[in-house]
């Protein structure tokens, strides 16, 4: 436990100094990376601090750390969640405090709606960062397609770096809310996105439509039933990029799949689309070490060249 209240001395430091401060992983025990924590993670989402129990911890673990975390966090203004994930329907309990009404992510001077301890899911994920990096450097003056966009944080990052236009399409009509919410929280002009709330495997028509695409992002889940499985639909979705983005582009392809590794999707990309370039995959986030990269989130850039015939 030592090396979790060594990270919480480092967030109190931080309450106690900054006034804003980015939503960042305080710890990562999922990768294995410290022996005997691989149950538990500790995100900050200012003013929470979110413990989430993916199995069920030793016995007084969880009393013990808390009463640690009294001594630093008890004269702060915060927050403390525990989110148990080995449960049915994965409940939040909060410690101490209230949650605010309305609560944000923070990534610079970007804010992301939350929806704190209503869902397994906050809204917002913090291991995709060097893809929202990457796009960040990429998106000036392009047409973004964002598939399985959820809440738009993509389509927010695109536009504040000078998206000519972003199309976010998903199946969930509440999650693109979300996102219509986020543009507008930032300030965004409505021109430059649209959403819309389709099962994109049953809709390649409409998704089209709205182009032709010079750069697109695919993030879908790795396994929701009825909806999307990565093992078997991810080759859907690459083989319509050619008639996407028929005039070439980028394509950032996310994974987050941890029996799935960075070769089934460069297989994916061989079969269904062999035109397309393998650029790189981006170096993972520093904030969620793994004793093995084929377990961590990947992150893919490809290159589409254009459609000659």
């Amino acid at each position: 436990m030592q090396i979790i209240i060594e990270r919480l001395a480092l967030l109190a430091e931080k309450i106690r100094t900054q006034t804003e401060i980015d939503s960042y992983r305080v710890f990562h025990g999922r990768g294995r990376t410290f022996s005997g924590l691989e149950f538990v993670t500790i995100d900050f989402f200012q003013p929470t601090i979110l413990i989430t129990l993916f199995l069920e911890p030793p016995l007084h673990w969880l009393d013990e750390l808390i009463a640690q975390m009294r001594l630093r966090f008890a004269s702060t203004n915060t927050v403390l969640v525990v989110q148990r994930r080995y449960l049915a329907n994965a409940p939040s309990e909060i410690i101490w405090g209230e949650l605010p009404e309305v609560m944000y992510a923070r990534r610079g001077n970007s804010l992301f709606n939350l929806h704190m301890g209503q869902q397994q899911n906050a809204g917002f994920f913090l291991d995709i960062e060097p893809g929202r990096r990457w796009l960040e450097q990429n998106a000036d003056g392009k047409r973004v397609l964002n598939l399985f966009a959820y809440t738009c944080a993509f389509s927010v990052v695109a536009i504040a770096a000078g998206a000519e236009k972003v199309v976010n399409v998903d199946m969930s009509s509440a999650a693109l809310n979300l996102g219509r919410a986020n543009h507008q929280l930032n300030n965004l002009a409505k021109n430059k996105s649209e959403f819309v709330a389709e099962n994109i495997l049953k809709s390649w028509s409409r998704v089209k439509k709205p182009g032709p695409y010079d750069l697109v992002v695919i993030d879908p889940p790795s396994y929701q039933k009825g909806s999307f499985i990565a093992e078997k639909d991810y080759a859907k979705v690459i083989r319509r990029l050619p008639e996407l983005m028929p005039d070439g582009g980028l394509v950032l392809a996310c994974l987050n799949a941890p029996e799935l590794s960075d070769g089934f999707l460069k297989e994916q990309f061989i079969e269904q689309c062999p035109q397309a370039e393998f650029v790189e995959r981006l170096q993972s986030h520093v904030d969620f070490p793994d004793v093995d990269p084929e377990q961590q989130l990947k992150l893919m850039v490809y290159q589409l060249p254009a459609n000659l015939s």
